[in-house]
């Protein structure tokens, strides 16, 4: 008997009227919302616009959710074109079914025409996204718990997921390694590798988004083999194992030669914005500094009350000066004759 577990949700959806509002998606959206938010964060600390990142996402996130569809379609078509398969089930991605590399790999090249639109360098702009990837894919990995898929092998351990038995698509019933969340802390531990090492080590021209690469793939490389779905294999390992092993070596490569050919971080990552946030500042400072400027010459000009009394001062002065002067010339004439 299981003393203890994590319970499935009993249903993925729910239905408002004629709407359905699904976790799966719900995750998906929450993911990116909270990926772009940070990433426009990190982009203004960098010297960018702020609303720049969200602009761009609009060219990557779509490219990344074809890209993500497309990877899992050709890697496990024997659901849609296999035999007995149902191509049109293919468009389906309210049912689950993303692979994070066609998604990185199809969200780059939307992030790339976005980029090129913009006059920004696309490493810098991945650089600022990097953790912000990684916290939507901890967010978005919840959709799996709501769909009740990609779970790894059978275990008793407190933490284990429950499973509920559905014979229509052959799934048995037990407590399972539950994978989402291992891969959905995993990426946290990402992210905040990613902030740290960046603030660190000043990380530019992509190594920051390399290292999300590199530490995400080490993870999902053994996670991967946790897992007990359906998977092609290739020397004895599942096909994600070997691209997580692949993605590990070409971003640890990617750091490599990056580093010793251009050291350092980008000084200008979008044209035109720090000299509006120079201008920016100089139009507050300006009534200020007009303010002080103003109160400084207040201060210096001159009180008539107080000039009055100077000048009557004055000539009193100068006329006791000439009656002692006349007086002590008549004293001394006197003696003489």
């Amino acid at each position: 008997m299981d003393l203890a577990f994590i319970p499935s949700p009993s249903v993925g959806v729910v239905h408002l009227g004629p709407i359905p509002l699904r976790g799966y998606a719900f995750c998906i959206i929450i993911g990116v919302f909270l990926g772009v938010w940070l990433g426009n964060k990190r982009w203004v600390q960098r010297g960018g616009r702020s609303g720049t990142v969200a602009d761009i996402a609009v060219w990557a996130v779509p490219f990344g959710l074809v890209g993500g569809r497309l990877y899992h379609v050709i890697t496990t078509y024997e659901p849609y074109f296999g035999k007995d398969g149902h191509p049109l089930d293919a468009f389906k991605v309210w049912e689950g079914g993303l692979g994070i590399w066609g998604a990185v790999a199809l969200g780059a090249v939307g992030a790339w025409i976005g980029c090129r639109r913009r006059g920004i360098p696309l490493p810098a702009y991945c650089d600022a996204l990097a953790p912000g990837l990684a916290i939507g894919q901890a967010i978005g990995r919840w959709g799996n718990w709501f769909n009740q898929e990609l779970y790894g092998r059978p275990t008793d351990v407190p933490w284990a997921l429950k499973i509920s038995d559905d014979p229509a698509i052959g799934r048995i019933g037990g407590t399972y390694h539950p994978t989402f969340l291992y891969e959905c802390l995993w990426c946290l531990g990402v992210a905040a590798l990613v902030i740290w090492a960046d603030k660190r080590f000043r990380l530019g021209h992509g190594r920051a988004f390399a290292l999300y690469v590199a530490a995400y793939c080490a993870g999902r490389a053994w996670i991967e083999e946790m897992r007990v779905d359906e998977a092609h294999h290739i020397l004895g390992l599942r096909l994600n194992v070997w691209t997580a092993l692949i993605g590990l070596v070409l971003a640890v490569l990617y750091m490599v030669i990056s580093s010793r050919r251009v050291p350092g971080r980008e000084e200008i990552v979008e044209p035109g914005a720090q000299e509006e946030a120079l201008a920016g500042a100089d139009a507050d400072g300006a009534p200020e500094a007009a303010k002080a400027a103003a109160d400084g010459s207040a201060e210096k000009e001159p009180d008539p009350a107080t000039d009055e009394d100077a000048d009557a001062g004055s000539e009193e002065a100068t006329s006791d000066a000439g009656a002692d002067g006349g007086a002590k010339t008549a004293g001394s004439g006197g003696k003489k004759s």
